[in-house]
C-alpha cells in the first residue's frame, strides 16, 4: 500500500505556507500521496486553548526569523503580510469549497491563496482586493462567494476542523502519516522519514 500525507492547513498560517511549499516534491521522492486538509485554525485554538504565537511578543519575534530562516533554507519567497492577522473563515470556506466543486483547480486555488498572502501580501479581508485576486487567477468571485455561504461547505469545514481536533491536532500546520502526527513546517524531516521506513 502506498504513502499518504495528509495536510492539515490553514491559509492564515505563514508555517502552512512553508509546508505547502514542500511537501509535495517530499511526497514525489517516496511515491506517497498528498491529501490536502482544510481546516480552521481559529476553531482549532478555540478547542484546544491554544494560541497564536502572535500573541506573545517574544515569540512573536522570534517566529517571525526563525520562519524567515526556513524560507531562505527552503528558497522560496517569504513576505510577513502586513495585514496579519487576517480573518480566514472565508478564505477556508471558499477552500473547502473549491476543493468539493473545483477539484480540478483545487491545488491552483489553494497556492493562489497562500501567495496572496505570504508572497504579495494581500489584505485578503477586503472584499476589494480578494475580488480582484480571484480575477487574475481567473476565478469566479461570484462563485467562490457562493461556495462561502453554502450551509455544506459551512458544515464540512467545521466537521474536518472537529475531526481534526478528536485526531489530536491543536496547530497548523499539522501532518499525519499513518497514525503519526508531526506538527510544525519545522518536522518536515520527520515526514520525509516515515514515508521511507
Amino acid at each position: 500500500m502506498s504513502k499518504i500525507v495528509e495536510f492539515y492547513f490553514d491559509v492564515g498560517s505563514p508555517a502552512s505556507y512553508l509546508a505547502y511549499t514542500q511537501l509535495p516534491s517530499i511526497c514525489a521522492e517516496s511515491g506517497a500521496e498528498l491529501i490536502y486538509r482544510p481546516i480552521l485554525l481559529g476553531g482549532v485554538f478555540k478547542a484546544t486553548g491554544n494560541a497564536s504565537p502572535n500573541e506573545v511578543p517574544a515569540k512573536a519575534r522570534y517566529s517571525i526569523n526563525d520562519l524567515d530562516r526556513c524560507a531562505k533554507r527552503y528558497g522560496v519567497p517569504l513576505l510577513v503580510n502586513p495585514h496579519f492577522p487576517i480573518n480566514t473563515l472565508h478564505l477556508m470556506r471558499a477552500i473547502t469549497g473549491a476543493q468539493s466543486q473545483r477539484s480540478d483547480r483545487f491545488i491552483e486555488f489553494v497556492d493562489m491563496t497562500f501567495r496572496a498572502m505570504w508572497v504579495q501580501g494581500r489584505n485578503l479581508n477586503d472584499p476589494e482586493v480578494l475580488n480582484e485576486t480571484l480575477k487574475e487567477a481567473g476565478f469566479d468571485p461570484a462563485q467562490v462567494f457562493a461556495w462561502v455561504n453554502d450551509p455544506s461547505v459551512k458544515d464540512r469545514l467545521k466537521s474536518e476542523t472537529e475531526a481534526a481536533v478528536a485526531r489530536g491536532i491543536f496547530g497548523a500546520p499539522s501532518m499525519f502519516v499513518g497514525s503519526a502526527l508531526y506538527f510544525g513546517q519545522d518536522r518536515l524531516d520527520f515526514v520525509r522519514e516515515a514515508l521511507t521506513v
